[in-house]
């Protein structure tokens, strides 16, 4: 397949799965679109690339929400995020720490935030959102709306794991990915734009995620929605999305991760 379709598919995936309900994670997108200035929860989950700490970090410190949870313990993604944070600060003791903790740490050392809410428990997408329920029943929170921050690759999956497990109907989701980015050929190889971003996966790796997402994301016996492991509520993939992944599949086949049925990692 010729490099500049396959950079056009692969951004086919990426602008699906990296869903962003507002443009930007400001109190103005929020007054624009929900007519609302503060959120009442913003959760940052793990999995995310070290830069969401940062986009996170900025918008909690200009009052984008009342109150702020990080949400991971460990799985696949958190030995990069370890080496990332440490290569980047080695102030900050990493060893043996949770993504959740990781990220707080960060955050409370470069923003000064400290009223964190914490989960370290959670290993996969499931327990993630439905721990994080189990945290703010326990601190007697409950949002009428609420800011949920993943992974590019993996926003769209949340959403979709939020509206299987979140009982009250009336809670205003708003997803934002944590990143955006494009794949372009540049000297007949495909690259990541912008370049600079803390943690970004390599291209390889990158495509992998993004190309794991859609066999999870179907509602058929082997994916993850009701009519096959019922982890997710149903996901309409476009035709689009769909041609784009099978084209995809001809060149990527090995980088397909097969959806584990015990529904025991990260991802």
């Amino acid at each position: 397949m010729d490099l500049n379709k396959m950079a056009e598919n692969i951004n086919i995936l990426s602008d699906f799965l990296g869903m962003r309900d507002i443009e930007t994670l400001s109190r103005n997108a929020l007054e624009e679109k929900y007519q609302v200035s503060q959120t009442d929860l913003l959760i940052l989950f793990g999995g995310s690339i070290a830069y969401g700490c940062d986009v996170v970090g900025e918008a909690i410190t200009n009052h984008i929400a009342k109150n702020f949870m990080i949400v991971g313990g460990e799985g696949h993604t958190t030995e990069s995020l370890r080496q990332e944070m440490h290569k980047a600060y080695p102030e900050i003791v990493t060893v043996g720490k949770t993504e959740a903790d990781l990220m707080s740490d960060y955050i409370k050392w470069k923003y000064n935030i400290n009223n964190i809410l914490i989960e370290r428990h959670s290993t996969n997408c499931g327990n993630n959102v439905t721990y994080a329920l189990e945290v703010m029943s326990q601190n007697h929170l409950s949002p009428n709306n609420m800011i949920v921050v993943q992974d590019s690759t993996m926003q769209r999956r949340m959403d979709a794991v939020f509206r299987k497990y979140l009982q009250d109907s009336k809670v205003t989701v708003i997803n934002f990915a944590s990143y955006k980015v494009k794949v372009k050929v540049k000297s007949e190889k495909l690259v990541i734009e912008p370049t600079g971003i803390w943690g970004m996966w390599g291209v390889e790796r990158y495509i992998s995620l993004l190309m794991g997402e859609i066999p999870r994301l179907l509602d058929d016996s082997n994916g993850y929605g009701p009519n096959g492991k019922n982890y997710i509520a149903h996901v309409d993939l476009p035709l689009k999305v769909l041609k784009a992944f099978e084209e995809l599949k001809i060149e990527y086949a090995d980088l397909v991760r097969v959806a584990n049925p015990l529904y025991a990692s990260k991802r």
